[in-house]
């Protein structure tokens, strides 16, 4: 299986990941928050980007033996689920934010057949929101959700409870608590801010800054 701490390790080695308690940043969302994750970064790094996709590759066949088709997420996971789709040979569609407005008005890109069991590949979960979109134009359009994959998580509980709710078999390579324990045992962060940080995590979006 995945070891979470190797991958966290990656993330960290190519920042990927910025930890910044003191001068947070903005999400979409409007939450402030002390952690940027950018995986996109991890494409640049030829021989690290191949260790992620692999063990990808490793989740979706041990965990996803029945997975007949995988869907990326645009637009971070679209180079993902294309590389482990290549090596696994399996064949692949990516989704939408929305739909497309012009040409065909395409949600899903790549084609697909009514009934097949598809796993979704994710770079990262955050509240599950959006996540949970894509599922659902997925299932709206004839697919069988068998699960999902994604490089990093945030752990929230809201976003697990989501999950759960909706029935969703979720695997990521790692996730936030190993992460910043990995940064305070390699002293990239201090223990001071290991608290602030554990502290956010808790209560995302309650959280306003040291």
């Amino acid at each position: 299986m995945t070891d979470a701490k190797v991958v966290a390790e990656k993330l960290l080695q190519v920042n990927a990941v910025k930890l910044n308690p003191e001068n947070p940043f903005t999400w979409a969302s409007g939450w402030k928050s002390p952690i940027y994750c950018d995986n996109r970064k991890v494409l640049s790094f030829p021989f690290i980007r191949d260790y992620i996709k692999s063990e990808l590759c490793n989740v979706v066949f041990e965990k996803f033996p029945e997975a007949e088709l995988l869907a990326g997420v645009a637009t971070a996971g679209i180079a993902w689920g294309a590389m482990v789709a290549d090596q696994l040979k399996l064949p692949y569609v990516y989704v939408r934010p929305k739909p497309k407005e012009h040409g065909l008005g395409n949600q899903i890109e790549g084609y697909y057949e009514i009934g097949q069991k598809v796993v979704v590949i994710e770079d990262l979960v955050s509240t599950g929101k959006s996540s949970l979109q894509v599922v659902d134009v997925l299932k709206e359009s004839g697919l069988e959700i068998a699960g999902m994959v994604s490089i990093f998580t945030y752990g929230f509980p809201v976003a697990s409870e989501m999950l759960q709710k909706a029935g969703i078999t979720y695997y990521p390579l790692t996730d936030y608590p190993t992460l910043i324990q990995l940064a305070a045992e390699k002293q990239i962060i201090s223990s001071d801010h290991l608290e602030i940080l554990l502290k956010w995590q808790a209560d995302p979006a309650g959280w306003k800054g040291v």
